[in-house]
C-alpha cells in the first residue's frame, strides 16, 4: 500500500456561498475548526456533550467511555434510553401534527403522515409484536418493500426492545434463510407483495420458501403486511396479517427502557469470505451518531423536506430515513418506486412536486440519470434544493459537476459522504456551510473523527501518496462486533498488523496538499499492474470523463508480464455498440485512459453492456465482474441482480 499511486488530479473547487455559510449550522471554516479544536482537546467530554445534547435519557449516564475490554467499547453505558422515545415520542409536545413522512408509492399515490399517527401506528404495531410474544433481546428479521410499514416495523421492534434485522427485499430464499439463522430470529415481518416498476414482486413467497425445509424453527409467526390484492400462501397458527394483527391494540405502548449499549439491530454486510457478517449496532451510541451527523450534514432546518432514495434495506436507509431525520423532528420522502418509472424523469417530477430541499442519492443513480437524459432535469423546477449529497461509493467527477450544475443549478452545495455498515454513521464529508467542495473528494473528516492514511506499519503517508484508510479513536457509532463472531470482529476491523489499535475500514485513500481525503477503492479494488498499485476509481473517472461514456465498472485479472491486467466494463450513453463499431470505440477509450492518466493504466480489455451488474439498491456487483473478466464460470447468487440477463453480454470481449 506504500507504494499506492494516486493518479486523479482534480483543480476545480466551490466554496459555499456568503447566503448559505451565514444561514448554516456549523457556520464557516472558523466553527468548523473551533469544534474540531474542542474534541482534539476534550474528546470525551465533546462526544459526552452531544450526547446529553441529542439525547433524552431516562437515566443519565455518568461515564462517557469504557475501554477497558477494547476493541469492544462501550459507550454512555450505564445510561438509559429508548431509541423509539427519541425519534417519536419527543416530538409530540413540539409539534404532533407535523408531516413525519411523505409515502410515494410506485404508481404516485401519496400518503402523508403525522409524527403524532406514526406515534400511534408504532404503538399498536408494538403491542401487536408483544401480544405474539416478541420481547427484549429477541431478533426479528424484517423483509419489506420501502414502505410506511417498514419504518413502523423498526421503531416498533425499537421501543419494545427486539433487535430488528431488515433485510433487502431484493434478496433470495436463501439470503433470507441464511440471516433468520444466524440471527436466531423469533418472528419475520414481510408483506404479500412488493411493487416496483409497474411490476409485483413475491416477497411471502420468498420467506415461505427460506423457511421451508427446516433450519428455521426458532421462527414462530410470520406477519404478513398487504401491500397489494395479490395473495399469499398460508401456514394457519404462523402467518399472521399486518391488519389483524393491530386490530384493538392499544394505542400507547409504553417504551422498554434499555440500556445505552443494548443492541438496536444487526445489519448484515456482505464479507470477503462470502458468509455475510451481523453488523451489530448499539442503541445510545448509534442514535447518537445518525442524529448528529443527519444535522451538521445536511444542515437540517425545521422546514426542509428532506430526500434519501436508499432502501431500509441498507445502513442508509437506518440511518438516514429511519433514524436520523426522525430524531431531529424532520419531514422526508419514503419512495416505493424506481427512478426510470414510468420515466426517467421520476426523481425531477418528484422533487418538483413535494418542494423537496435536500437530495440524497447514490452515484450509481446520478450517473444511471445522465444516460437516460442528462438534459432532462431541466424540464423541472427544481428549485427548492438547497442541498445535495451522494452516498454508496466514491463519485467521478465528472458526475459530481453533471450534479452541480445541471441538477443543483450551481448553486447547492454536493455532501460527498464517507461511511460504512460498521461506522453507523457520516465519518468523512464537507459540512456545507464551511467546507470548500472538490468534485471527487469527500473532503475532511467531521469534527471527532480522527481519520487518517497509514501504510502497512500504520504510520502516516505524506500527501499525495496512497494507503489504508483509518480511525484512530473509537466513536459512538462505531460497530460493537459482529453477531455471534467476536474473533471475525477483532480480525476484520482491528487487526494485529495495527496492533489492534485502529478501525482499519477496508479503503484505500490518499490526502491532497489542502488535507483533503479521496476515496480511491477498496483495497481489494487495488490493481497491481507492473509494480504500480492503481485504485480502480480513478481509472472509472478517467472513462466517465469521456462524452461517449454513461458508467464504467474496472478490475484487474491475472496477467503474466504485469501481474494484473486492467478490465473494464463500460455503458455507453448511445446503444450498445457491435463488431467494428465495438472494436473502435474501444481503440478510443483505451487511448483516452493513456492520455488522462498514463498508458500504465490503459484497459487492455474492455466490456460493452447495457447496463452494469446491479443489486435493485443500485450496488455494482463488483465479484461478479472479477469472475467474468477472469473467464470463470458464475457461480455466487445472482438473484439480487436487478438485471441478470446483461452477464451474457459482458462476457463476450471485443473483437
Amino acid at each position: 500500500m506504500s507504494t499506492l499511486e494516486s493518479i486523479l488530479k482534480e483543480t476545480r473547487s466551490f466554496a459555499p456561498s456568503d447566503d448559505f455559510r451565514h444561514k448554516a449550522t456549523v457556520s464557516g471554516m472558523e466553527a468548523y475548526n473551533a469544534l474540531c479544536e474542542q474534541a482534539d482537546d476534550h474528546y470525551l467530554s465533546f462526544w459526552g456533550d452531544l450526547a446529553r445534547e441529542l439525547i433524552t435519557w431516562k437515566k443519565p449516564f455518568s461515564r462517557v467511555l469504557d475501554d477497558s475490554n477494547a476493541p469492544f467499547f462501550k459507550w454512555f453505558d450505564d445510561g438509559v434510553l429508548n431509541v423509539s422515545y427519541n425519534c417519536l415520542d419527543r416530538h409530540l409536545a413540539l409539534d404532533g401534527n407535523k408531516i413525519a413522512l411523505i409515502f410515494e408509492a410506485d404508481d404516485g399515490e401519496v400518503t402523508r403522515v403525522t409524527y403524532a399517527e406514526l406515534h400511534r401506528r408504532v404503538c399498536q404495531f408494538a403491542n401487536g409484536l408483544k401480544s405474539l410474544g416478541v420481547g427484549k433481546g429477541e431478533r426479528v428479521v424484517i423483509y419489506m418493500p420501502m414502505s410506511i410499514e417498514a419504518i413502523v416495523a423498526m421503531q416498533a421492534c425499537a421501543r419494545i426492545g427486539a433487535i430488528h434485522s431488515v433485510v433487502f427485499g431484493g434478496f433470495s430464499a436463501g439470503a433470507v434463510k441464511d440471516r433468520i439463522q444466524d440471527a436466531g430470529a423469533c418472528a419475520v415481518i414481510t408483506a404479500n407483495e412488493s411493487v416496483r416498476g409497474g411490476k409485483s414482486v413475491p416477497l411471502k413467497a420468498t420467506v415461505d420458501e427460506a423457511l421451508a425445509n427446516g433450519g428455521c424453527e426458532t421462527v414462530t409467526h410470520v406477519v404478513v403486511y398487504q401491500r397489494t390484492n395479490g395473495g399469499a400462501e398460508w401456514t394457519e397458527g404462523r402467518d399472521v396479517w399486518w391488519h389483524k394483527l393491530v386490530e384493538g391494540q392499544a394505542e400507547t405502548c409504553e417504551p422498554e427502557w434499555m440500556n445505552a449499549e443494548d443492541p438496536l439491530f444487526i445489519l448484515y454486510t456482505s464479507g470477503s469470505t462470502g458468509k455475510p457478517k451481523g453488523i451489530q449496532h448499539s442503541s445510545a451510541g448509534y442514535l447518537l451518531g445518525a442524529a448528529n451527523s443527519f444535522r451538521w450534514v445536511f444542515d437540517y432546518k425545521p422546514n426542509d423536506v428532506f430526500w434519501c432514495t436508499a432502501d431500509v434495506g441498507w445502513i442508509t436507509g437506518h440511518s438516514y430515513i429511519c433514524y436520523g431525520p426522525l430524531a431531529n423532528g424532520a419531514t422526508q420522502i419514503v419512495f416505493e418506486g424506481v427512478p426510470t418509472y414510468p420515466d426517467a424523469g421520476r426523481f425531477w417530477k418528484m422533487i418538483e412536486k413535494h418542494k423537496v430541499t435536500i437530495f440524497y442519492t447514490a452515484p450509481t443513480a446520478i450517473r444511471s440519470l445522465i444516460k437516460l437524459g442528462g438534459d432532462l432535469p431541466k424540464q423541472y423546477d427544481l428549485s427548492s434544493l438547497r442541498l445535495l449529497g451522494t452516498v454508496g461509493e466514491p463519485i467521478n467527477p465528472e458526475a459530481w459537476m453533471w450534479y452541480y450544475e445541471v441538477v443543483g443549478g450551481s448553486r447547492c452545495p454536493i455532501v460527498d459522504t464517507w461511511w460504512q455498515t460498521e461506522t453507523g454513521s457520516i465519518q468523512i464529508s464537507p459540512l456545507p456551510g464551511a467546507v470548500t467542495t472538490k468534485p471527487g473528494s469527500c473532503t475532511l473528516p467531521l469534527p471527532g473523527v480522527m481519520a487518517d492514511i497509514v501504510d502497512e506499519s500504520g504510520a502516516p503517508v505524506e500527501p499525495g501518496r496512497g494507503g489504508f484508510l483509518v480511525i484512530k479513536k473509537p466513536f459512538p457509532s462505531l460497530v460493537r462486533t459482529i453477531w455471534n463472531d467476536p474473533e471475525r470482529f477483532k480480525k476484520t476491523y482491528f487487526p494485529d498488523e495495527f496492533n489492534g489499535q485502529y478501525y482499519l475500514a477496508g479503503d484505500s485513500a490518499n490526502r491532497d496538499e489542502s488535507g483533503y481525503f479521496w476515496i480511491m477503492g477498496r483495497i481489494d479494488d487495488v490493481l497491481n499492474v507492473s509494480g504500480h498499485r492503481l485504485g480502480t476509481m480513478e481509472i472509472e473517472s478517467a472513462l466517465v470523463a469521456n462524452p461517449l461514456v454513461a458508467e464504467a465498472a474496472v478490475v484487474g485479472k491475472p496477467h503474466d508480464i504485469k501481474g494484473e491486467a486492467v478490465v473494464a466494463f463500460v455503458v455507453l450513453k448511445g446503444a450498445r455498440p457491435e463488431g467494428e463499431d465495438a472494436k473502435k470505440i474501444a481503440s478510443e477509450l483505451k487511448n483516452w485512459v493513456a492520455h488522462e492518466i498514463g498508458k500504465i493504466a490503459q484497459p487492455d480489455d474492455i466490456r460493452f453492456g447495457e447496463n452494469l451488474p446491479k443489486t435493485r439498491s443500485g450496488k455494482i456487483m463488483r465479484r461478479l465482474l472479477r469472475s467474468i473478466a477472469k473467464g470463470e464460470e458464475i457461480t455466487q447468487d445472482t438473484s439480487t441482480l436487478e438485471n441478470p440477463q446483461i452477464l451474457g453480454q459482458l462476457q463476450e470481449p471485443v473483437r
